[in-house]
C-alpha cells in the first residue's frame, strides 16, 4: 500500500511537468491556450511547473534515498 501512495505522489508532479513542457514548446510554435492571454506568461507558467515538477520529483528520491542511508556522507 505504501508503494501505491508513493507511485501516485510521484505521478502528480510528473503529469504537471509534462504539461509545463507541452505549454512551454506550444510557446515555441505560438499556440495560446484558452485559459491563458499571453504567450509570455504561458511559457513563465510552463517552467514554472516544469521545474517545480522535476524538483518535486528529484526531492522525493533524495529525501527517500538519505532515509535509507544510500547517499554519501557529505549530504547526510
Amino acid at each position: 500500500m505504501d508503494r501505491i501512495v508513493a507511485l501516485l505522489i510521484l505521478v502528480f508532479p510528473g503529469v504537471l511537468a509534462g504539461v509545463g513542457i507541452k505549454w512551454m514548446r506550444d510557446t515555441v510554435f505560438a499556440i495560446l491556450h484558452e485559459p491563458i492571454p499571453y504567450l509570455w506568461l504561458q511559457f513563465l507558467l510552463g517552467l514554472v511547473l516544469t521545474v517545480g515538477g522535476i524538483g518535486f520529483i528529484a526531492g522525493f528520491i533524495f529525501r527517500r534515498d538519505k532515509k535509507n542511508r544510500k547517499v554519501q556522507n557529505r549530504f547526510r
